[in-house]
């Protein structure tokens, strides 16, 4: 087993990596809702779709779906902003780290109460 502070580490990147893009996407989805006559259909969905690909890569047994449900709403948002000529590092940093935690897996049973 892993040593115990590399599981914390880890759980730590996980949740806060969940809870960034939930904060990101209901942002956006609500930003989108604000902007009154000029009201982004698209914005909205994205956001919606991303918010809960959030949730369910923050529950350990729908981590991986919701991880592609991200990754797909993160290469979305980097096609639209490339095609605008904006490059968002941002994006590529939590496509990367999203990418990681769904190839590494949920935590067994035993390494989650090692984390406890």
């Amino acid at each position: 087993m892993p040593p115990q502070r590399l599981l914390r580490s880890f759980v730590f990147l996980w949740l806060v990596t969940g809870i960034a893009l939930l904060y990101g996407s209901i942002q956006t989805a609500r930003e989108a809702f604000q902007r009154g006559e000029h009201l982004n259909p698209h914005l909205v969905l994205l956001g919606s779709v991303e918010a809960l690909a959030a949730i369910l890569f923050l529950v350990p047994r729908t981590m991986r779906a919701g991880a592609v449900g991200l990754l797909a709403t993160i290469f979305v948002a980097f096609s639209v902003h490339a095609a605008l000529h904006e490059f968002r590092a941002d994006l590529l940093l939590y496509g990367a780290v999203v990418l990681f935690i769904m190839i590494h897996g949920s935590l067994t049973r035993e390494q989650f109460r090692a984390v406890i």
